[in-house]
């Protein structure tokens, strides 16, 4: 089974396996696109919704590889999705991709080439120069941004 990611109802992605996705996916969709999800779901594809735990854990993940601040909520419900369904997740989306690689989730890309190894990011202070292992979001020595590095 193949989960796929907007990127690929925009790339006009085609395979003969089974295929899922989730509802916010639609919702990121137009035009084109949108018609070509609509015409997967009514050939079968299943839309699924993950449970709070599969979500609660991609998230936890994330946050432990430093891609959480980059995944939207739609990133985070098509992991899920994958991991509960066994799927190979189709997108081109490198944190995704970073992601899945640290849930054991296979990932098929599309229009680009894939990620050739998996990271783990820090984030330093922008005023003070303090390094934290998760994203703050703010530095609380001195409240400036943090910033994502290697």
């Amino acid at each position: 089974m193949r989960v796929l990611d907007a990127s690929a109802f925009i790339r006009g992605y085609e395979t003969n396996e089974e295929t899922a996705s989730v509802p916010r996916v639609r919702e990121e969709l137009n035009d084109e696109s949108g018609y070509r999800f609509d015409a997967l779901e009514g050939s079968g594809m299943l839309v699924h919704v993950p449970d709070e735990q599969s979500i609660d854990r991609v998230r936890r993940v994330a946050s432990n590889t430093g891609d959480r601040g980059t995944l939207s909520e739609t990133d985070v419900r098509l992991l899920a999705a994958a991991l509960e369904l066994g799927a190979t997740l189709v997108t081109d989306d490198y944190a995704m991709q970073n992601v899945a690689g640290s849930l054991d989730v296979a990932v098929e890309t599309i229009g680009r080439e894939g990620i050739s190894e998996e990271r783990s990011w820090r984030f330093k202070c922008e005023g003070c120069g303090r390094v934290y292992d998760t994203d703050e979001g703010r530095c609380v020595v001195c409240g400036s941004d943090l910033s994502r590095m290697r």
